[in-house]
């Protein structure tokens, strides 16, 4: 649109090249365009017909875009008229100038004195003073009682706790400012990969990179090659994470996103040689790295290899979390004693490590219920031992223990249950109505309840006992035969039964041949199996077995199911022409 405007204005100005409004449209042009330069050349060409009241705020506008804050200071103060978009160009520059007391109160100017559609924004930028002025000049910012309804808001709220020490508040607001930011771009339906490849041009706009830090020029590289890899530019991808692991040979998300582009080019063994190659040459990397090794072997179906790989990783072998996985895993194999070595490997590092801590103790646990559910009875009776050892009050676990003793040892398995508490002590004062009518009784019989004011029924006397009706019973038909099968069809109407073969129209049906036109019908009567009384019929009649159908007999035609409702019309007979048996 500015391209089309900026075409038509040149025209103008090709005409009168001194026309003030062409110039300002001009001048707008560019800057919408990011011709910053283009724009700030027009207007030092031109100070005679564009004075500072005119095009002040664009002249300064484009130094500030340009990194010249010092000179668009300077134009902003020589401007005689403060407006409220200059006041706003005039707080960017004393931010970026560091001077963050003038900054302040310039916005406050502006919140208190201004009534539009920008009130968040204001805030939004006041809310980022008052966390560089708390991490940069180690002061306790004012406060303005600021509200945290965008995640913007939120996350410099967490700048500023972090500028004075408040760390673990600091990490539940960021999670705050994570959630609500999420939300925001799940909420946005133009949020695609174009759509971001879009905002991604942004950033290669000029200037950028005196406004963001090494870290976040990083960021944005790697957002860069994740773009391409989704967008299938593999050509570009690679040739993004090439420069970034030349500047960063030991940032392993260069490398995560080429095992990734390798995966969708369905190169997995690359993909597993390349990582680890990077785990040897930066072990201090190498954690998250092999953890993504064990998750390829796993896609691959190779169990056994994913749980080599997560069981070299020292500093995760002996979390709970990454001992579930392995037990999971081998027993997803079947490979019973490897899961338990699992656990006994765990279980003598807490021993040495932390002895008699909570997680040794559940980790005995888990390892004497694994064994005891997969018959390792013996195995377990020492693990059920030393947890009884802990507690001599837990009669669950003496239960256990005395439960695996009795297939191992029986003796110890006696000499053990003399510590069972006695019938007496473990007997309790039970109502047994009371439990048989509570909420959890399988069965309970339900009485009726009693209505106010209705009467009790009377007592029925001998008059009132209505008698029983006797049933009939039902007729049959007159040629029933007990010992014959009912026919299983008789329920549907006999057009709709298998053995219905139609009526005969005409005494003379059987005299009709198949065959050309003018052939006879005489011996018809001698091809009629029906009338051999060697063969068999072809269908089962009702009332009789199936009978057998000759190979040579043939199938019935399909007929149509009836409609109700509808009538079925004859077929027109055709009169008989000379010849003789023709039609």
């Amino acid at each position: 649109l500015f391209t089309r405007a900026l075409k038509a204005v040149n025209k103008i100005l090709y005409e009168n090249k001194d026309d003030v409004t062409a110039l300002c449209c001009k001048i707008v042009c560019l800057i919408q365009n990011g011709g910053f330069k283009e724009a700030l050349n027009v207007i030092n060409t031109h100070t005679k017909s564009l004075t500072s009241d005119m095009i002040g705020f664009e002249k300064a506008y484009c130094e500030y875009r340009l990194n010249r804050v010092e000179h668009a200071l300077k134009t902003i103060q020589g401007i005689p008229e403060q407006t409220d978009k200059l006041k706003e160009l005039y707080a960017q520059v004393l931010y970026r100038l560091e001077r963050y007391d003038e900054c302040l109160a310039v916005y406050k100017d502006l919140i208190r004195n201004s009534q539009d559609d920008y009130e968040e924004e204001r805030k939004t930028n006041l809310s980022a003073v008052l966390a560089a002025q708390s991490t940069w000049e180690n002061t306790s910012p004012e406060d303005l009682g600021l509200p945290e309804s965008s995640y913007e808001l939120c996350y410099n709220a967490a700048c500023c706790l972090i500028g004075q020490g408040q760390l673990s508040q600091a990490m539940q607001k960021l999670q705050k400012a994570e959630e609500l930011c999420r939300k925001s771009l799940a909420e946005d339906s133009d949020q695609n990969v174009f759509d971001s490849k879009k905002k991604v041009k942004l950033t290669s706009a000029e200037g950028v990179e005196h406004k963001l830090a090494k870290k976040q020029l990083q960021a944005i590289e790697i957002n860069k090659a994740l773009l391409a890899m989704y967008t299938n530019q593999a050509d570009q991808c690679k040739k993004l994470l090439a420069s970034q692991q030349a500047q960063s040979p030991g940032h392993p998300r260069p490398v995560l996103i080429q095992v990734a582009q390798l995966c969708r080019e369905k190169q997995h063994n690359k993909a597993i040689e390349l990582l680890q190659r990077f785990s040897d040459q930066h072990p201090v990397s190498a954690s998250g790295i092999k953890l993504t090794m064990a998750q390829l072997y796993l896609t691959q179906g190779h169990v056994t290899k994913a749980c080599d790989i997560l069981k070299s990783i020292e500093e995760f072998k002996y979390k709970p979390g990454m001992i579930s996985a392995l037990v999971t895993m081998y027993t997803n194999e079947e490979d019973i004693d490897s899961a338990i070595d699992v656990f006994t490997q765990a279980i003598q590092h807490y021993q040495s490590e932390q002895p008699g801590s909570a997680i040794h103790l559940s980790l005995v646990r888990e390892a004497a219920n694994y064994k005891l559910k997969y018959g390792r009875k013996k195995e377990a009776t020492s693990d059920l031992e030393q947890l009884w050892k802990q507690n001599t009050n837990d009669v669950h676990t003496l239960a256990q223990l005395i439960s695996a003793y009795s297939l191992v040892d029986q003796d110890k398995a006696k000499a053990l249950s003399k510590h069972l508490p006695s019938p007496d002590t473990m007997s309790f004062n039970v109502d047994v109505d009371e439990l048989e009518n509570s909420h959890g009784a399988t069965y309970v019989r339900k009485k009726a309840a009693k209505v106010v004011g209705e009467s009790q029924p009377k007592e029925q006397g001998p008059q009132d006992v209505k008698k029983k009706k006797k049933k009939k019973k039902g007729k049959l038909p007159k040629n029933y035969d007990p010992k014959s099968t009912p026919d299983p069809e008789r329920w549907l109407p006999i057009r709709e039964r298998s053995y219905y073969r139609g009526k005969k129209k005409g005494k003379k049906k059987e005299q009709v041949g198949r065959g050309t036109q003018g052939a006879t019908s005489g011996g018809s009567a001698e091809l009629d199996a029906s009338k051999s009384a060697s063969s068999p019929p072809t269908s089962p009649q009702p009332g009789s077995g199936a009978g057998t159908a000759t190979s040579n007999a043939v199938p019935p035609r399909q007929q149509k199911p009836a409609v109700a409702g509808a009538t079925r019309k004859k077929a027109p007979q055709k009169k008989k022409k000379g010849g003789k048996g023709g039609w």
